[in-house]
């Protein structure tokens, strides 16, 4: 168990529990996850406020489910709680949207169905309290509803738990990782390739410790049977002097890129973890495109600078410090910086020429698609740390040289 409850947020399948208030949300968290998580109570509006909880869902594995509030919460307070439900979406790897049994769907799932299609997040719809339907048929064929909208129909009693272990299969069969997952460098390596990595010693990362990107390369590289060599900075040169064959690929801390790109010699291809994370995470080629917008600023010019976490900030923090330093230096003059962490992403983007967003280590990928959609959407381009210490450094098309398309992306712009 040490391991599943270190796996990182992002890394989760994200499961969110949609529908009307006292339809039963709280109590199928309750069933499915076989604990008390969720408060239940016969008041409507009992959860207020969006409630996650990672943990252990067989057979998808390592998930975050998220109890929302009711889809059809009244008055000023809420409307503010069915805004934060519908953000929920954002992050929304498999929707669930439950309709307690006898009870006329309308216009409130009819509207939520919509944006989730619009999404393309995967939907399952419950028909909740089954327990509770008299002999008599019910008026209402929730079944029929759901199949008219394609979506897959469970019904389940969370009392007496029937349905909840098809209900468990169903999710594990629409989870978006049953497919093939998406890589950090196995589908650009092969087997018995040389890969170097790059890792500086610094108070980001503490002694014992690797970041996150880091840990999830070398245990990419090692799925995909590769030989990796982990070297700081400084002994880079005499790894790749002894190597009796060039590595396939040498990934570097985005924060010593300069040195590393002198280090290692053209005929080698090289990029970051950063880079890879924004691979990973979101649309590397968009994020690349974007960092051609750091060319058009001016003096003035707005930039956001966003992270997905709220850690502890350093002296030197690369987001709060080190960036606006870089971009000012770039510019030659002030520029006004607006920042944004964790969920805060904001939505009017009006007043800003450029973003650039951290590498998504805590978000999950859904989360940073949708941040892209929501900024292009917006008319403002945007990239990420590692794509912008590479611009700044004269070496981004040299780190992209192992992604044809955001290098064509980058160029065209």
């Amino acid at each position: 168990m040490a391991t599943l409850n270190q796996t990182p947020s992002g890394e989760r399948v994200h499961i969110s529990i949609f529908g009307r208030r006292n339809a039963g949300k709280s109590s199928l968290i309750n069933a499915l996850t076989n604990q008390s998580l969720a408060i239940v109570s016969d008041i409507p509006g009992t959860t207020t406020d969006p409630v996650s909880k990672s943990m252990e869902l067989l057979p998808l594995g390592p998930v975050v489910i998220t109890d929302t509030a009711g889809i059809d919460d009244v008055g000023e307070l809420g409307a503010m709680r069915v805004e934060k439900t519908l953000k929920i979406l954002e992050k929304t790897d498999l929707a669930i949207l439950i309709v307690e049994s006898g009870t006329q769907p309308a216009q409130w799932e009819e509207d939520l169905i919509d944006k989730i299609k619009e999404r393309n997040i995967p939907l399952l719809i419950c028909e909740t309290k089954i327990d509770k339907q008299t002999d008599s048929p019910s008026k209402h064929d929730i079944r029929k509803w759901a199949a008219e909208r394609s979506a897959l129909y469970i019904p389940v009693s969370s009392t007496t738990r029937q349905g909840i272990e098809e209900l468990k299969i169903a999710l594990g069969e629409l989870s978006p990782r049953s497919g093939a997952e998406p890589q950090i460098i196995g589908d650009i390596i092969k087997a018995g390739d040389i890969i170097v990595l790059v890792v500086p010693l610094d108070k980001a990362a503490p002694k014992g410790r690797l970041i996150l990107p880091q840990v999830m390369t070398i245990r990419d590289a090692l799925d995909n049977n590769a030989l990796t060599f982990t070297v700081r900075e400084t002994e880079l040169r005499n790894c790749l002097e002894s190597l009796k064959e060039d590595p396939a690929l040498v990934i570097t801390d985005s924060q010593v890129f300069a040195q590393v790109d002198a280090d290692t010699p053209k005929r080698i291809p090289m990029t970051s973890f950063s880079i890879l994370l924004a691979r990973y995470r979101g649309d590397l080629t968009a994020l690349a495109a974007g960092a051609r917008a750091i060319d058009n600023l001016k003096i003035g010019s707005r930039v956001l600078i966003s992270e997905g976490c709220t850690h502890h900030q350093q002296d030197d923090d690369i987001g709060r410090v080190q960036i606006p330093k870089w971009l000012t230096k770039v510019v030659g003059g002030e520029l006004e910086f607006g920042f944004s962490s964790g969920r805060d992403f904001p939505q009017d983007f009006t007043n800003y020429d450029l973003i650039v967003h951290c590498g998504g280590c805590m978000i999950n990928r859904k989360e940073m698609l949708c941040r892209q959609r929501v900024a292009a959407d917006a008319g403002v381009a945007m990239t990420n740390y590692g794509a912008l210490l590479a611009k700044v450094n004269g070496i981004l098309r040299r780190a992209l040289e192992p992604f044809p398309a955001a290098l064509e992306a980058f160029d065209k712009n």
